[in-house]
């Protein structure tokens, strides 16, 4: 599987590590910055780079997925979350790393560097990249409704006010 990842300052010599232990797990990473340390870095396009690079190659049939992170990870989600297409969740559990794949099919998650020890966060990421989405109807049909919001600013037979 393709992995595309994104950090920020915070999370720079852990992406380093990221990087080397899903190459070492047979996954394609591509890495989208920073390429250096730089205390007063902006993650947005980082994030941003990386989640539009998910889109793209699942568009195109390429297995992919993203893992961005940062001190916290929620800047770094809610960058991700930007892009169209797009479903990034914050895991800082083992459950909620599973479940943003069971039950939300996310294609990116965000970690907080600066929560978990490096050893949580790569338990939490290998969790979300092995876990499948459950494909059950009504999980189908919620994340259907939020690409149709995402695309048209409607939900079919629902009213948003």
């Amino acid at each position: 599987m393709r992995i595309h990842v994104a950090t920020d300052h915070a999370g720079f010599e852990m992406s380093k590590r990221l990087v080397e232990h899903l190459a070492a797990n047979g996954h394609e990473v591509e890495d989208h910055g920073p390429t250096g340390y730089d205390a007063e870095d902006d993650y947005p396009s980082f994030c941003i780079n990386a989640a539009r690079a998910v889109v793209r190659d699942q568009r195109a049939g390429v297995e992919a997925l993203g893992v961005v992170f940062g001190g916290s990870g929620n800047g770094e989600q809610m960058a991700a979350n930007k892009v169209e297409g797009v479903r990034a969740a914050l895991a800082w559990s083992l459950a909620t790393a599973e479940l943003a794949r069971e039950h939300n099919d996310a294609n990116v998650v965000a970690v907080g560097a600066r929560q978990h020890s490096e050893e949580e966060m790569l338990e939490l990421i290998d969790a979300f990249i092995a876990t499948p989405f459950s494909g059950v109807d009504r999980h189908a049909r919620r994340i259907a409704q939020l690409g149709e919001y995402e695309t048209t600013g409607a939900i079919a037979g629902h009213e948003i006010v």
